[in-house]
C-alpha cells in the first residue's frame, strides 16, 4: 500500500497528529524531509547531532515550515507521529526508533517515500555485499549510452527524494540499496533486480551473519512471476537465498557458461550467448569488475528486448570500453617514481579488501585499518601471501590486524596519524610495486566518512 494512503491528507497539522518524523538530518534526511514539506505534510526533523552542519540543516527545514529538533529526539512527538522516516544510519536500537515501533507507529526509509512519487519510473535496484556500487553506475552509465534518461540514486550519487522532488522524473533509475535501506522499504519491487554476491559486513551492527542476510532477502520481498533477477552463479550464498524466489532467474558466471559469463578462452566478455568486449578493453581493476560488467549489462539487456537488438548491443559495449573506475574503488590516483597508488577506500569490509587484493598484478604495500567491524582478517590470508609484500595496519583495529596477520606477512602497526601511516608506505614501496589503500575497516574513528580517507590518501600520494 502506498504510504500516503495511509496517512492524513497534506495540510492537515494538530501537533503531533499526523506528522511525518524523519529521523537524521544528513543527506537522505534533509532530502526526504524537503520532498514531504513540498507535497505539504507536517514534517518533525531531529537529529541527535548538534554539528554546525546540522543545525544549518535543521535552520533550513524549520524556515521551510518543519518542527526541528536537533542534539536529540522527541520520544513523545515520535509516539504520536503517522509515521516515521529512518536514515539508515540511525541503528534499529537506537532509543528513537524503540520508541516509534512500541507506539506501533510505521517505520519506513527515504527511499520508501521516495518509490511511491516514482511510480512511473523504471527501475533496476542492485544490492550485494560488495560491487554494487560499480554495478548501479555501470547500469546508469549504459541506459544513457541508449539514449535514455537514467540516474544512478540511493546509496550512490544524490539521495532519491532528491530526485522525486524534480518536476521531470526520470524514465529509468539505477537504484543501489543497502541492506540498511532494505530494512525498512517494505514496498521495493523492481522492474530487474541484482544480486551481486554475500558474504559477512556489518557485524558491529548486526546481531549475527543471518541478520544482515535476512535484509538482503528483502529485496526478493515482493516477488512474483513477473520479476527479474540477477544472480551470480559463482556465489553460493546467493543462490542459496534466492532458491525459491519467484520470479525469471538470470545468472552470471566468470568460471562457466552462463547468461552473462567470462569466456576464458577468448579472454572475452560474453552476454546473451554473444561477444560483447574483449577483457583488455575494459578499464577496471580485477576480476570482480569483470562479474560488475556481466551483471549491469545482462540487467539492462534483461529490462528490455530492444537492449538486445544489434545497434543496442554495439552501444553497450561502447559504454563498458568507456565507463571510468569510480572514486575510491580501486582507483589509480598515482603514479610516482615508478610506484602506482590505488585508492580502494570504498572497502570498508573483509571481503572488498580481499577481492582488491586478488587484483593486484604487482607486488603490494597493502595499507588497512580504522574502526574495526567485528570480522576477523584471516580471510585475507591466502590472497596476502600472492600478493602483498607488506601490511602497514593503523587506527584502532591495528592491533587485531596484526594479531591476525603478523605470522602470513610482515606487519607495520601504526596509530592514528594517517600522514605517518602514507609515508611508512612509501618507504616501504619499490619502482614497479602498488601502494593500495584498502582498508577492510570503517572510517569513523580517523574521518567523517570513506570519501574523505581516500581524498587524504590521493592529496598524500600526490604530495
Amino acid at each position: 500500500m502506498s504510504f500516503r494512503a495511509r496517512l492524513p491528507r497534506p495540510g492537515m497539522e494538530v501537533r503531533g497528529q499526523g506528522e511525518i518524523a524523519v529521523l537524521g538530518m544528513a543527506r537522505s534526511g534533509r532530502a526526504v524531509a524537503e520532498l514531504l514539506l513540498n507535497e505539504g505534510y507536517a514534517v518533525y526533523a531531529s537529529d541527535a547531532s548538534s554539528s554546525t552542519d546540522v543545525q544549518e540543516i535543521g535552520a533550513l527545514l524549520h524556515e521551510r515550515g518543519a518542527y526541528v529538533t536537533t542534539g536529540g529526539h522527541e520520544l513523545d512527538r515520535i509516539k504520536k507521529a503517522a509515521l516515521v522516516v529512518l536514515s539508515p544510519g540511525i541503528p534499529p536500537e537506537a532509543p528513537p526508533v524503540r520508541a516509534a515501533r512500541d507506539a506501533k507507529i510505521p517505520v519506513v526509509s527515504e527511499l520508501e517515500i521516495a518509490l511511491d512519487f516514482l511510480a512511473g519510473s523504471k527501475v533496476i535496484a542492485v544490492t550485494g555485499t560488495n560491487g554494487k556500487t560499480t554495478t548501479t553506475a555501470l547500469i546508469a552509465h549504459i541506459l544513457r549510452a541508449l539514449g535514455k534518461q537514467s540516474v544512478p540514486a540511493g546509496n550512490i550519487g544524490m539521495p532519491l527524494s532528491t530526485i522525486a522532488a524534480k518536476p521531470e522524473k526520470p524514465e529509468w533509475i539505477a537504484l543501489e540499496m543497502s541492506s540498511f535501506q532494505l530494512h525498512d522499504t517494505p514496498s521495493v519491487k523492481p522492474l530487474v533486480g541484482v544480486l551481486t554476491n554475500l558474504s559477512p559486513d556489518h557485524l558491529d551492527r548486526y546481531g549475527s551473519l543471518e541478520e544482515y542476510y535476512a535484509d538482503k532477502a528483502k529485496l526478493f520481498a515482493n516477488a512474483d512471476a513477473g520479476s527479474r533477477w540477477i544472480l551470480n552463479a559463482d556465489d553460493p550464498s546467493s543462490l542459496a537465498m534466492t532458491k525459491n524466489v519467484k520470479g525469471k532467474k538470470s545468472f552470471l558466471s566468470l568460471t562457466s557458461p552462463a547468461d552473462a559469463c567470462y569466456d576464458t578462452g577468448s579472454l572475452t566478455l560474453k552476454v546473451l550467448g554473444r561477444d560483447m568486449i574483449a577483457r583488455s578493453d575494459l578499464s577496471l581493476i580485477g576480476s570482480h569488475n569483470v562479474a560488475n560488467a556481466l551483471a549491469a549489462s545482462l540487467a539492462v539487456m534483461i529490462a528490455d528486448p530492444a537492449f538486445t537488438e544489434p545497434d543496442a548491443r554495439e552501444r553497450i559495449a561502447e559504454a563498458l570500453r568507456t565507463f571510468p573506475p569510480l572514486h575510491h574503488r580501486l582507483e589509480r590516483v598515482a603514479e610516482v617514481n615508478g610506484v602506482r597508488w590505488i585508492n580502494d577506500s570504498k572497502a570498508t569490509n573483509v571481503s572488498s579488501t580481499k577481492v582488491a587484493v586478488e587484483g593486484m598484478e604487482r607486488p603490494t604495500i597493502l595499507l588497512i585499518g580504522g574502526r574495526h567491524k567485528g570480522e576477523p582478517y584471516l580471510p585475507l590470508a591466502d590472497a596476502i601471501r600472492r600478493n602483498v609484500k607488506c601490511v602497514v595496519a593503523y587506527g584502532e583495529a591495528a592491533p587485531i590486524i596484526a594479531s591476525d596477520l603478523s605470522s602470513i606477512v610482515r606487519v607495520q602497526t601504526l596509530g592514528s596519524d594517517f600522514e605517518e601511516v602514507v609515508a611508512a608506505a612509501r618507504a616501504a614501496a619499490s619502482p614497479g610495486e602498488n601502494i593500495l589503500l584498502s582498508p577492510a575497516c570503517s572510517s569513523f574513528d580517523m574521518f567523517k566518512n570513506y570519501e574523505e580517507r581516500g581524498d587524504r590518501f590521493r592529496e598524500l600520494a600526490n604530495g
